[in-house]
């Protein structure tokens, strides 16, 4: 089937939308019917010019009517000009914007009733779940995030600690102990793999390395893992 083949099927309260015209289209009905408050995770591999122009003209009639909006992205998008003068044009004291180091797919939920999830990478298929348990749930997820989260005028994820490491550095140390290469931790942090390596190199001269290997026994033996932060 062709990607611009559009498609709906109905099961239980979950529809599939296939094809990225009947997606936006049911995000544009979601959002014009939205009275209270939407909730977005937008990660930052996920984030294209052109989603931003569709998400800056789905969000302002939400926002000039009173409706609150939190946004979740991931750290990097403190480094992203496009993003933050996104941010900058609906910012306002309905709208929350706050970043954490990772974040798994894409969510939007609208006034507790109706969320989408996408199911493929390229972002042309998609499902919209108006199950209460279901949304409820996803509702618990940002949830979690959220607190878990910081807000994007604070600095505080790319400041130094007093250990020398930064937030990031330490997201980073963390997955490669789990054993991810560069490339799987560049994806997985929302940042290109040349700004990973960089951090990478920094973390190795904050904890004395010499070689990747010793990075990861420093890593361990340092105890950064182990504190709060």
């Amino acid at each position: 089937m062709a990607l611009s083949t559009l498609t709906t099927a109905t099961t239980h309260s979950i529809t599939v939308l296939e094809g990225g015209d009947r997606i936006n289209a049911a995000l544009n009905l979601a959002t014009a019917q939205c009275q209270t408050e939407m909730l977005t995770v937008q990660p930052s591999n996920r984030f294209s010019e052109r989603s931003v122009l569709q998400g800056l003209e789905r969000d302002r009639p939400l926002t000039e009517r009173g409706v609150r909006i939190r946004t979740l992205y991931q750290h990097t998008v403190r480094y992203d000009l496009e993003r933050l003068a996104y941010v900058e044009q609906l910012s306002n004291g309905k709208v929350e914007y706050r970043t954490i180091d990772e974040l798994v797919e894409r969510l939007i939920i609208c006034d507790e009733t109706v969320a989408f999830i996408p199911t493929r990478d390229d972002q042309q298929v998609a499902l919209e779940l108006r199950n209460p348990g279901l949304v409820r749930y996803l509702i618990k997820v940002f949830e979690f995030m959220w607190g878990r989260s910081v807000p994007l005028s604070a600095g505080a994820p790319y400041e130094t600690a007093p250990d020398g490491i930064t937030e990031i550095q330490h997201s980073i140390a963390k997955l490669l102990v789990e054993g991810h290469v560069d490339e799987a931790i560049a994806r997985r942090l929302g940042m290109n793999v040349r700004t990973c390596r960089a951090h990478i190199a920094k973390l190795a001269t904050a904890l004395g390395s010499g070689s990747r290997a010793q990075l990861g026994f420093l890593i361990a033996q340092s105890g950064i893992l182990d504190q709060d932060r």
